[in-house]
């Protein structure tokens, strides 16, 4: 049996920065932290997470999905209802992504004023 190298985000080819590369997707923060609270339709999805365009909303799910972080759930009904949730392996991404929307939420002000402060230098 072969032995998996060691994953390491730094390293040019680890596959593992795929992954990050779509967790650190504003988009996927968002919807991850809108589902944290169960299932949702995509009508509800995208009123949630203001300001994601209806194809935008799609590709990050359906990403999502084939990340194993989304399970979709179709409905046999007319019209048709489909809902989308955090799979298990989701769920453990909500808190870290949540732990930075908090952070993004409670810090805001230092970081405009930081801002402001660098562009009058400038």
């Amino acid at each position: 049996m072969t032995e998996h190298p060691e994953f390491n985000v730094l390293t040019a080819t680890c596959p593992s920065r795929t992954s990050l590369a779509r967790i650190a997707n504003k988009w996927t923060a968002m919807v991850v932290s809108a589902l944290g609270d169960g299932r949702l339709r995509f009508s509800d999805l995208r009123t949630t997470v203001d300001g994601i365009s209806g194809k935008v909303l799609t590709d990050t799910l359906r990403e999502l999905e084939r990340d194993g972080l989304v399970s979709r759930h179709v409905f046999a009904e007319v019209p048709p209802r489909v809902e989308y949730e955090l799979t298990p392996l989701g769920h453990t991404l909500h808190a870290p992504l949540r732990a930075l929307g908090d952070w993004a939420e409670q810090h805001i002000e230092e970081v405009l004023t930081a801002r402001e402060t660098f562009d009058k230098r400038r």
